[in-house]
């Protein structure tokens, strides 16, 4: 398949497929609503397979980079689903205490993309944890429709504490550092900054992509440097980020914020058209000088 971009589609069209992507849209009203872009040949049917991620296009990082080690692990989760699993990277070449960075995926599961990014951490001296939140109902099942569905199966509270959990189990590892960050893209995003709020100053730095807000009178229990990043097209999330910012300044959070300029939700993923290979680059350096910046002791 070729490789498509965002400016390939109407926008219009990439907003309906992100509703789809969120639950708003059931799959066949989005067909139905994209027959109107379906020109030249082309089915909805055929639009909506391009939309769809492409596992092939994410690896930046081999599964077998020598650079890095990797291994599933299973955490204790006694306050959520007793237990969650996860990918674990660290570097072959290890010190004997390095900062860990805790990854969160979308909602669509622990897939590709997500460990991706965990080794691309391991490559820049980080030990990196990405669980995944769909362990409870039997982990990400290969796909992302089939994962979007066993999502909106798990129970979301005790996910959260799932994180938490992961999070305090990376932070307590022995050859951490003691310190660790988090990232989060979409629903992680929202994850990252729940973290910030649960677990105040035992967090050390937290960088949501895209990512769902606290209430404003959370934001008070953030102490964790935070590094946001939104992008401009994105007016179901980015356009809260106005009030966000007031709060983290009303209470004198360490912040800095980016809302990347013709960027799409889903920017920094590079399976789909969505991905903005000049902003997704910018944003991921801005995240390892963020994490070098809080994390190294």
């Amino acid at each position: 398949m070729d490789r498509k971009k965002a400016t390939d589609y109407p926008q219009e069209l990439l907003n309906l497929f992100d509703r789809y992507v969120h639950g708003e849209l059931p799959r066949r009203d989005f067909l139905e609503s994209a027959k109107k872009f379906a020109t030249g040949g082309l089915t909805a049917a055929a639009i909506f397979e391009s939309l769809r991620p492409n596992y092939a296009w994410a690896q930046q990082v081999p599964k077998d980079d020598a650079r890095i080690k990797t291994e599933t692990v299973t955490v204790p989760s006694p306050l959520g689903n007793e237990n969650i699993k996860g990918y674990f990277v660290k570097p072959a070449k290890a010190a004997p205490k390095l900062p860990g960075v805790l990854v969160v995926h979308e909602n669509r599961g622990l897939n590709p993309y997500i460990e991706d990014v965990a080794r691309r951490l391991g490559t820049a001296n980080f030990i990196a944890f990405a669980p995944d939140g769909l362990t409870s109902v039997g982990g990400y099942p290969g796909d992302d429709e089939k994962g979007g569905a066993a999502f909106g199966k798990v129970d979301k509270p005790k996910m959260t504490e799932d994180f938490i959990a992961a999070a305090r189990w990376l932070k307590a590892r022995p050859d951490c550092n003691g310190k660790i960050g988090v990232v989060g893209f979409c629903f992680g995003g929202g994850i990252a900054n729940t973290l910030a709020v649960r677990m105040g100053s035992d967090l050390n730095a937290a960088v949501p992509f895209y990512g769902g807000q606290p209430p404003a009178a959370d934001v008070a229990k953030i102490k964790a440097p935070m590094l946001l990043q939104y992008a401009s097209l994105d007016a179901r999330i980015t356009g809260a980020w106005p009030a966000f910012e007031e709060a983290l300044k009303a209470n004198h959070v360490t912040y800095t914020g980016y809302v990347y300029e013709g960027a799409n939700h889903g920017f920094h993923n590079d399976t789909t058209p969505r991905y903005d290979e000049a902003a997704a680059k910018l944003a991921w350096q801005r995240t390892l000088d963020f994490f070098n910046k809080y994390l190294r002791a």
